[in-house]
Formats: structure tokens, sequence, C-alpha cells
């Protein structure tokens, strides 16, 4: 018997060992051409990067994998300990691999049934990092292999920060950081048992616990997370009772948690950031940019320029509804799949139920859940013919027609855009504007762009009108030509004449520049021509001293890449945008020195390393460690002097004249110190408006998208002007206010307004103007062009550029 169970033994050792030799090369054959375990030393994981306003607000965020990476250390103690509960109670004790678990899941394969989990947190990362999603027994050995080769190379700690960072969790989110935001908008420290539960219970099947399409199984296994964390010691029974009875508690980011009204800012940064590291940068590479953008000024300036837009378009007359819809028993249905300008939160779309002579009574579009479907509430309203009247003249067939009634406006079915009234009475008859336009704000001592806007609505015309749109500037060009006159021996009392001028086109014909109103004055000084925007004073200055000198600074103050030195340019034919008349603006209001536009302060990478920055300026004593007594810190201001400071002073007093006597007028209702210049061009398409505080410059173009008149009133100052005033009484309220500074060495004199010879005594003529050294007022009367006021018998036909500059429009009506 002894024997017998000897030879038995003997026969099963030597089976055991033959299947141990077995098992022995299938782990070695499995173990051949494994990942290599070692890169998650190195790993980086696509994480998302963040736009943030000046002061910090969150703009926006691009991934294709929506994640914030956070270290162990920054991952609170209650939501690691949610998670071992709910995957991997024994981490921290075992080697990688539960056997238990996988021999369980080895014999359902067996029998025939599906792979099953029992995979420790340790293999989860092994096969999310390392392997694919193949359900096999092979990959389940392979998973093990590694996660046993994982566990020697590196801590729990290491091993559980990759796997809390790199879990899809739903909702497009990925690690805990941005499931966290994305389903109780909260950063992970300020998460509660119930919210930690919750997250926790995810990984296995984020869509089976969906909590707007599943709630009741995303309830059940956010409470089994809860009891399970409860069993494994680490909260109380009774915490887990009053966890257990609060609801999901589920709280979308809402869009306001977004700086509003930036949009058109935002995409310009978006391309700027692809531009400058490339598309995977922005959508992998963690980035935090940090921009110039300030939120309160944005707001203001987007509010200013809607207003303007959409009082302009409404002396149009209504164009007709959105849409008309054949109405059943739900209007709320058909109506909620129209999408609206989401970025106009104060417009709804609504649809007519009913209408009669005197009122229209309206159904509002259903507001959006969380879930981003529309809600069951159904909501009505009602405009009166009183917040209607303007659209009583209608748009048919291309012409205006006037009606009476509210229902010769609106019929039954009609969709249309309505806001609700201040007093909450009722509604007012809305219409996105056709009529478009750009403001652009900009700090001109460093050129950070603080706000800007691209047109009515980023949702109705992604394109951008102050960056993108190539308009004529009109009059508003001419502070340039002034600017390079003034720079060349011109004084502001220097006397030019006033009268017609011809010029022949090269065509046998002659280009005859007009004043706005077809009148002359005569000679007329400097200051005059430009308060005035004398275009024909404009065309004699620039023919006296050279268009090529014109030309010269244009591009130097960065108005063109490179302008043709043709006269039409002279009154802005040329095409440039607001963001670039911005910038030359700029240059005039800070002294004379150039200036680099931008919309981004700082750009960090994911390790917080800032890896650009706009203001390079240096100051080797701002860093000191304490006070000894040493000099002022200095900031070295190295940016090239384009305009001498003087120069910069003399223009910037004309353009005080512009809107103290001249064009801009409405600008002094501001009430502080102020310069600019209007434009407008040929059959007053463009409407422009450019003009600045000491600190800060605002530029405004409306216009139409494909041009057309804008009709009477359409001009600079009539148009754009206003929507400057609007804007900069919000932009400059609170701030101190401050004068134009006169450099050194200026001498201010009493001129003759109309001669430009010193003034006398007591005269109602006289002004104040400034003088560089060695300059001032004419001792003799002497009149810039006097000789011309016929043909121009020097001018040299036009090239073919200048005659098409002619032919498009030769700017500088107004």
């Amino acid at each position: 018997m002894i024997r017998l169970l000897g030879y038995f033994f003997g026969i099963g050792s030597v089976l055991a060992l033959i299947g141990a030799g077995g098992v022995g090369l299938y782990v070695a054959k499995m173990s051949e051409d494994l990942p290599d375990y070692q890169v998650l030393e190195k790993y980086e994981p696509p994480v998302m990067t963040r736009i943030h306003a000046s002061d910090g607000g969150l703009m926006a965020e691009y991934a294709k994998q929506r994640r914030l990476y956070l270290p162990i250390q920054a991952i609170p103690n209650l939501l690691k300990n949610a998670f071992l509960s709910a995957e991997d109670k024994n981490f921290y004790e075992h080697h990688g691999v539960d056997p238990e678990g996988i021999v369980r899941a080895a014999l359902v394969s067996i029998k025939g049934g599906p792979m099953q989990g029992g995979s420790t947190i340790t293999q989860q990362v092994a096969k999310n990092f390392l392997l694919t999603n193949e359900r096999s027994m092979e990959r389940k050995v392979k998973e093990a292999i590694l996660s046993l080769r994982i566990e020697q190379a590196y801590s729990k700690d290491r091993i559980l920060e990759l796997y809390l960072n790199e879990i899809y969790l739903g909702l497009g989110a990925y690690g805990v950081a941005a499931a966290s935001l994305s389903y109780f908008d909260k950063s992970v420290n300020e998460l509660e048992i119930q919210e930690v539960a919750y997250l926790a219970a995810l990984p296995k099947a984020p869509e089976n616990y969906n909590p707007f399409r599943n709630p009741d199984e995303a309830i059940a296994r956010r409470n089994w997370v809860i009891q399970r964390m409860a069993e494994n010691g680490f909260i109380t029974q009774d915490q887990a009772n009053e966890a257990i009875a609060k609801p999901l508690g589920i709280k979308i980011r809402p869009a306001s948690a977004y700086v509003a009204d930036a949009d058109y800012f935002t995409e310009e940064v978006r391309r700027e950031i692809i531009a400058r590291y490339g598309v995977n940068s922005l959508y992998e590479g963690g980035l935090s940019v940090r921009t110039t953008l300030d939120p309160t000024m944005q707001v203001e300036a987007r509010r200013a320029l809607q207003h303007a837009l959409v009082q302009y378009d409404q002396t149009k007359g209504f164009r007709g509804p959105v849409k008309t819809l054949e109405l059943g028993n739900d209007w709320g249905q058909p109506l909620g799949e129209i999408e609206a300008l989401t970025d106009v939160p104060e417009w709804r779309l609504a649809v007519v139920l009913t209408a009669d002579a005197n009122s229209v009574g309206i159904g509002l579009q259903p507001a959006k859940l969380a879930s981003g479907r529309r809600g069951p509430e159904r909501e009505i309203g009602n405009i009166a013919l009183a917040d209607m009247r303007w659209a009583l003249q209608t748009v048919q067939d291309g012409r205006r027609v006037s009606v009476k009634t509210a229902d010769r406006v609106l019929q039954r079915g009609d969709v249309v855009y309505v806001e609700k009234k201040e007093d909450g009475s009722g509604y007012r008859l809305r219409q996105p504007p056709k009529v478009q336009g750009a403001l652009v704000a900009m700090d001109p001592h460093t050129g950070r762009v603080l706000a800007m806007v691209g047109g009515f609505s980023y949702a109705q015309s992604e394109f951008n009108r102050a960056t993108q749109a190539y308009r004529q500037p009109g009059s508003s060009f001419k502070p340039i030509v002034y600017a390079a006159a003034l720079d060349n021996g011109y004084t502001p009392a220097s006397v030019i004449l006033d009268a017609p001028i011809s010029i022949p086109d090269g065509r046998g014909g002659f280009w005859e520049p007009k004043n706005y109103g077809g009148e002359f004055a005569g000679p007329s000084t400097l200051r005059t021509g430009i308060e005035k925007s004398r275009n024909l004073m404009t065309v004699r200055l620039a023919e006296d001293m050279g268009m090529k000198l014109v030309a010269e600074y244009a591009e130097r103050f960065g108005i063109y890449d490179k302008m043709m030195p043709y006269l039409p340019m002279a009154l802005g034919s040329g095409e440039t945008t607001v963001m670039r008349m911005v910038s030359a603006y700029s240059v005039m209001a800070n002294g004379g020195r150039s200036i680099e536009p931008s919309l981004i302060d700082r750009v960090q990478n994911r390790y917080g390393q800032t890896v650009y920055k706009h203001d390079n300026r240096q100051c080797d004593g701002c860093n000191e460690a304490g006070w000894a007594d040493q000099p002022e810190p200095e900031l070295v201001d190295d940016r090239q002097q384009v305009l001498d400071p003087m120069t910069a002073y003399q223009i910037t007093s004309m353009m005080e004249g512009v809107v103290q006597r001249g064009t801009a007028a409405v600008v002094k209702q501001l009430g502080v110190p102020a310069a600019g210049k209007t434009g407008t061009t040929n059959d007053e398409k463009d409407a422009w408006f450019v003009g600045f505080t000491p600190d800060l410059v605002t530029g405004v173009y409306l216009g139409y998208d494909n041009p057309q008149p804008l009709g009477h009133g359409g001009t600079g100052g009539g148009f754009a002007a206003p929507v400057f005033v609007d804007f900069m009484k919000d932009a400059i309220k609170g701030k101190p206010v401050a004068d134009f500074r006169i450099p050194e060495g200026m001498t201010q004199i009493a001129v003759d307004r109309r001669t430009g010879m010193a003034a006398e005594s007591g005269s109602k003529d006289a002004i104040i103007e400034a003088f560089k050294p060695g300059t001032g007022p004419s001792n003799v009367y002497e009149v810039i062009g006097a000789g011309s006021s016929g043909p121009s018998a020097s001018a040299e036909p036009l090239p073919a550029e200048a005659q098409q500059a002619i032919v498009s429009g030769a700017g500088g009506l107004f």
C-alpha cells in the first residue's frame, strides 16, 4: 500500500512538474514582446489646455480627453478611499495580482461565460496604459505579468496616481479632477462622501450609471460604494446612512461659469496658440494660458457694440421671422429643435401663438436642462404693439412697406427673437442685425488687448471683424499723414490751401477729391485740417511732403505691411484692420514707442513653467530679496522710438481738437481729456472712430460684410463715435482723470487759428499750440499748395494700383 502510494505520489510529482513546466513555458511565451512598462516612468497623459482672463476667470478649455492631472499628494484621502473601496480594497497589501479574482475569472471563461473582472488597480493600469481592451485569457495573463513587474518598479502611490488620472468617468471627463468639475462643478477638495462615492461608482461602466438616463442605477451603485466605505472603516455607519439619504446632487457647470462675451477673443487666442505651439499642444499639452482680457471691460464692449448694431438695424425695418412652423398640440417640441444665438442670452426664440391688431401672443423656447434636452415647461408671453413699433416698417421683396397693426407683421407659427422688458411686463421684438462691426480696446503702454469684439454674435458669424476684416479706414488714417508732416518740419500752425485740386488718373481724366459736403475754406492750419477732416488739405499736404514719406510712416506704425505711395492712399483708401489701427494710435498715445499688440500675457506648460511671456522688459533690481538702501529698480524700455515724443504730443493735441471742435464732438460728453479721429469711406460704406485717453485706446468699426451704403448718419462721427462713448464711459468709470503729458522742452504759444501766426493779445481766434525747440509760429504768412488750385501740374499719371484705389473708393469723407 505504501509502495502504491509512493507510486502515485511519484506520478503526481512528475505530472506536477510537467504542469509547472507547461505553465512556465506558457508564461514565458506570454512574456515575449510585452510592452515596456518602464514608459510609465515618463508617462505624460493628454491634459486639457485652459485659457484664463487677466483676473484668472476661466474662458475656455480645449482637450481631446478632458483631463486635469493631479499628483497623488493633491488628491484627498476621502476620494482615494472611495475608489479603493469600490475597486481594490487590498491595494496597499497585494503585489499587483488578486489570485482569487483571476481563478474566478478563468473558471467562468472555461465554462464558456464572458470574461469577468477581478482586476486589481494595478492590473487596470497595465490594461489601460499598455494593453488593449480585448477580452481574452491571453490578455489577462499578460495583464497579470505586467502588474507584477509594475509593482516591483513603482510605488503604490505612483500606481494609484496614474490610475486616478487616467480612467474615463463619463461626460467626456478623464481622471477624477475633470470628473469632479463635470459632475459637481467642484474641485476634488470640496467633494462630500456621497459625491466621491458616485465618482468611484463610475469606472466599471460610466454610461450604465449616467445620472440623467439611469438615475436609479446610479444611486444604487453609489450607495453600494458608500456601504463598502463604511465596511472598510473609511467612514462610520452613521456617516454612510446620512450620505445614502442624499440625492445625487449633479450640478453640471453652467455656461456662466466661463468668462462671458469673449468668444471672438478666445478664438483668436486659440489660433495663436496653435500657430505658436501646434495643435497637439493645444489639445493635449496641458497649457495654462493667461490672457490680457479684462472681463468687465469685455462685457461693456460687447454691450455697446451690440446696442448700436441693433438700433441701426431696426431703422432698416423688419425682414421677417427666423422660421415659420406648422403648430400642433405641442409647439414647444419643434421650437426647441431650432438653434438660437447661444451667446446672446438676453434674447430667446419664441413662436407666435396668436396675433391681433394690438399685440402678439408668444410661446417661449423651453430652457435646456443639464442633460442637454429641453425641459417640459411651456412658458408664454406677450409683445405689445408699442414694443414692436419699429417692425411696422417691413421689408417685402427688397422694398420697405409700412403697416399699422401687429398682425400684419407677425402671424401664427412665426418664430422670432424676443427680449424680456426690464419691468418684466412683456417682451420686445428683436432681429439679428445684418450690419456688423468690431471694437478693440488696448493699453497703449504695453499693447495688451483688454477687450475685443468681432461682430454682433459669434454664434451668428465666427468671422472676426477686428482682426480678419480688411476695410478702408477713411479719414481715421489722416493722423498718420499729419504725424509724418509734424515729424518732418511742419508745425500744427503750418497753413495749407483748402481748395479744389485735380490729379491725372492715368486714363485721360482727373481724380478730383472733395471735402465732405463739397465746400472748401481756403488757407487753413494743419490743426483745422484734421479737426474738420479736410480731404483737399490732406491731399495737398501729402503731395507737398511726398507719398513715399507717408508710406514709410504708415508701415512704421504697422497699419500696412507695404503701402502704395499714391495720393489716394493719404485719404485712407488702403485696407487694414481695426487691430492695426488701434495699435497705430497707441504709438501716438504712448509717446511714440512701437507697440506689439498682445492677447496673451503668459503661457505655462503642464508643470507650471513659463514658456512665454509678452512683457520682456528687463528689471535687474525688481527681484531683490530685501531693501538695503539700494536705488529703486527701473524697468528698461528698449522698444523702438518710431515717432518723436514731441510729435506724438502735437498730433495728440490736434486730435483733442477733433473731439472739442471737430467731427467727433459727441466724445466731449465723456468729460475727460480724449483725442481721436473719425473715418467714413465713399458712399458711407464704412464708419470708424479711433480714439484714446492717456491710458486707453479704443477703435470702433461699423459696416456691412458685403459693403453697401450705411445711409444718412452712417458716418464715423454719427455712428461709430457714439459707440466709443458708450463703451468708454463705463471703461474709465472710477479711474483717475489724467491729462496728456507734454514732453519737456516744448513751448506753448498762442496762435491765430486762421493764419497760424502769433495771436494778438485778447484775440478770440487764439489757440494754444505746442512747438518743438527752435520752432514757432511763422512771422510770414505762407500757404502750402497755393500754386496748385487747378490741375496739379507736377502730378504724374497714377499707376494701375492707384487707379483701382480711386475706383474702389478714395476714403476720407469725414
